[in-house]
């Protein structure tokens, strides 16, 4: 019997092993031929797979019969292939290379792909940059808000002037930036956001963390590039309509075309908005505001070497908040705040390759910002003229490449003087000379060390050194390592003083006052990839950030006047940040987390910073069918934050809802912004005294509450 029963088991494992089969798979590169090292090979309903080796092997066994099997590797196009068992020879998968999206990261001024780049860069462009401009057409405050470890934080109740904050440090120390150019510096910082539509924009550059090697002092915290559109060779017209429940009116449109060796950008917007009381106190949520802006730019090719672009852009705006029934002309007087701005620039660049690896760029810029702030009994009237001129050379070879450089900064501010506080006139010069080495040591190792040299009058010679690092440990899993230093000139342009309007603000004082200086670090870890057959995709980048600035200026108040102090004692603002990425068919998930921690330490006194939401998440769902519709639906949390009376702000949560269709020409969408009502008059007075002389408090949620909008966009 058991002779019998072994006879059986034998002759059922024969059967077995006859129907599995051992099937030898080989993945190369389909230009290259060569293989593919870390594939993964899986079969039709195998739970586990096997992945490529040295020589792009991988065994699997299958059963005898038809069969499916899945080749996929990150950096290329999946594969399915149907075939038929036993197999005699070794199977050969060739795998196409993804085609990677053309982002040229300009930030950066490195001829590297973003992939290559050791500095860690954030971009916004396409649809994504598309999707925001819905939100908030008339300017860019919804792009730059609804990113993890960025915040816009509003300075003035009633104007709505808002600043960038990122990680955790006020907006003095982030640097905003239109096509490497600084034209929001200074008094026009506080109203850079507002006045800045989208529809001009190709896409947003985000650098945090020390960038002073390349850009100077006011990077520490980070910078913000704004990118804009270039002429092609069809033409390009675009035309946006936008109204809001509000009251808002937003028109805007966008030409650009090449004629052979010539071409034109020309980018034009009317944008408005009746004055807003949602909580019905009788304040406007949304100041009454009219806004006018032009950008021609033109662009010459003489040679296939030289190229030469240059353009001005105009802005008119006229703001105005306050007491509503004021501003709409039904009662003779109440407290006001009027923003009369002018706004004139014009940018230069000329770029003259030698070959293939060296380029020199000459750039100049000019921008004088008129502002006049009228409030009851108050008038601050000044002018600001800065200039910015660079000349760069870049040489670029397989495995490394030099940026070097100089570069000159002038900014000059009049007031008119109208008060007795003396007049806070200032005049600022900045010559610097810098060098950046990019250095591909090998596939997995890439280094970037740079070093900037400033004299800035009146405080001195500033020596800048930077380094930053990206490892590849395999395909799926990179990190971005780096550090350096940085600096700021004093100014009287804060989030502090620009809450006050500046009144009875003095002047800062070169013999007293000194550069706040920096140091900072970040590092990340990245992860991506796919499975499910290769139809879902996954991501997922950790960051963690550090800086600490030494010698912060404060605005302190000192009988009945502000000044601007030095503070023994250093500013630290340290914490992390968690993108999600999650695709599958048509929809995409978008999930974020940012933890900062920012406190100045004065001593043995620790003091939390004012305004900083310590736990922010952030999470978007969008459905998007090619060519036909997009939906969006979003959610983001702020934690408590410490206000600068001694209170605390509550949590709140943002949500929003977007619908848009589409046709070949044109599409019509519908915004339902922030419709759970969130709304900082909703929980507290904004204000304390009378409403005719009224004493703000710090504005941590939104004002303006459940606001829809809706437009059309014309595509011709």
């Amino acid at each position: 019997m058991n002779k019998i029963c072994l006879l059986i088991a034998i002759f059922l494992c024969a059967i077995n092993s006859n129907s599995q089969n051992i099937v030898v798979i080989k993945v190369i590169d389909a230009e290259s031929t060569e293989a593919i090292i870390n594939a993964s090979v899986t079969g039709k309903g195998f739970r586990i797979g096997a992945v490529t080796d040295t020589l792009g092997v991988a065994k699997l066994v299958f059963p005898t019969g038809l069969n499916e099997l899945f080749v996929s590797h990150v950096a290329y196009e999946g594969k399915k292939i149907p075939f038929t068992v036993p197999v005699t020879d070794t199977m050969i998968i060739e795998l196409e290379p993804q085609e990677e999206e053309e982002v040229v990261i300009q930030s950066t001024r490195s001829s590297r792909t973003i992939r290559d780049i050791p500095t860690r860069v954030e971009f916004i462009a396409g649809e994504e940059l598309d999707e925001k401009a819905n939100m908030k057409p008339g300017d860019i405050r919804m792009v730059l808000t609804e990113s993890t470890g960025i915040q816009t934080q509003q300075t003035s109740a009633t104007s709505a002037n808002s600043s960038i904050r990122i990680q955790g440090l006020d907006g003095r120390y982030t640097q905003l930036l239109k096509d490497g150019f600084p034209l929001y510096a200074g008094m026009s910082s506080g109203l850079g956001l507002l006045q800045t539509p989208p529809l001009d924009m190709k896409q947003f550059e985000v650098i945090k963390g020390s960038a002073s090697t390349l850009y100077g002092g006011g990077a520490i915290a980070g910078l913000v590039n704004l990118i804009s559109n270039t002429p092609t060779q069809g033409r390009e017209l675009k035309f946006h309509l936008d109204a809001t429940s509000a009251g808002g009116l937003n028109t805007s449109g966008f030409y650009g075309e090449k004629y052979g060796k010539t071409g034109m950008t020309v980018f034009a917007s009317r944008n408005s908005n009746a004055p807003y009381d949602p909580a019905d106190i009788g304040l406007t949520a949304i100041p009454k505001f009219e806004r006018y802006t032009i950008n021609p730019k033109f662009f010459a090719y003489f040679n296939g070497r030289t190229t030469l672009s240059a353009g001005v852009n105009i802005t008119h705006e006229d703001r105005t908040g306050g007491d509503i029934d004021y501003i709409k002309k039904n009662k003779p007087s109440g407290f006001y705040e009027n923003n009369n701005t002018d706004r004139y620039s014009s940018q230069v660049k000329l770029e003259y390759l030698f070959n293939n690896r060296n380029h020199l760029t000459i750039k100049n810029s000019f921008s004088r910002f008129q502002r006049v702030i009228t409030s009851p009994g108050y008038v601050f009237n000044g002018t600001q003229d800065a200039s910015f001129s660079e000349l760069a050379y870049v040489s670029t070879r397989e495995k490394m490449e030099w940026i070097t450089g100089v570069n000159l900064v002038t900014d000059n501010f009049k007031e008119r003087q109208l008060t007795a506080i003396p007049h806070r006139d200032y005049k600022q010069l900045t010559a610097g000379v810098f060098l950046q080495n990019n250095w591909k040591l090998s596939e997995q190792f890439h280094l970037e060390t740079g070093i900037r040299a400033d004299n800035v009058r009146d405080y001195g010679f500033v020596l800048l050194p930077r380094v930053s690092a990206l490892i590849r440990f395999s395909p799926k899993l990179s990190s971005r390592i780096g550090g350096g230093l940085g600096y700021k000139t004093p100014s009287v342009f804060t989030e502090e003083s620009e809450r006050l309007q500046y009144r009875d603000v003095l002047p800062i004082d070169d013999n007293v006052n000194k550069l706040e200086r920096s140091y900072g670090i970040n590092a990340d870890i990245n992860y991506k990839t796919k499975f499910a057959d290769g139809e879902v995709s996954f991501s997922i980048n950790h960051l963690f950030f550090y800086t600490r600035i030494t010698d912060p200026l404060l605005l302190q108040p000192t009988g009945g006047v502000y000044r601007f102090n030095n503070v023994n004692g250093h500013f630290d603002s340290r914490g992390m940040e968690t993108n999600v990425k999650l695709g599958y068919a048509d929809f995409k998930l978008f999930l974020g987390y940012t933890f900062t921690k920012a406190n100045l330490h004065q001593g043995n006194i620790e003091t939390e910073n004012f305004l900083t939401p310590r736990h922010r998440l952030n999470s978007v769902l969008m459905y998007e069918v090619e060519e036909k519709w997009k939906l969006g639906l979003e959610a983001y949390y702020f934690s408590k934050q410490q206000l600068s009376d001694g209170t605390t702000g509550r949590s709140y949560w943002i949500t929003g809802f977007m619908a848009e269709k589409l046709w070949e020409k044109f599409s019509v969408y519908v915004n339902f912004e922030n419709f759970l009502d969130a709304r900082q008059t909703r929980y507290e007075s904004i204000y304390t005294g009378s409403i005719t002389n009224p004493l703000f408090r710090d504005i941590y949620a939104p004002l303006d509450g459940f606001v829809v909008n809706g437009g059309i966009k014309l595509r011709l």
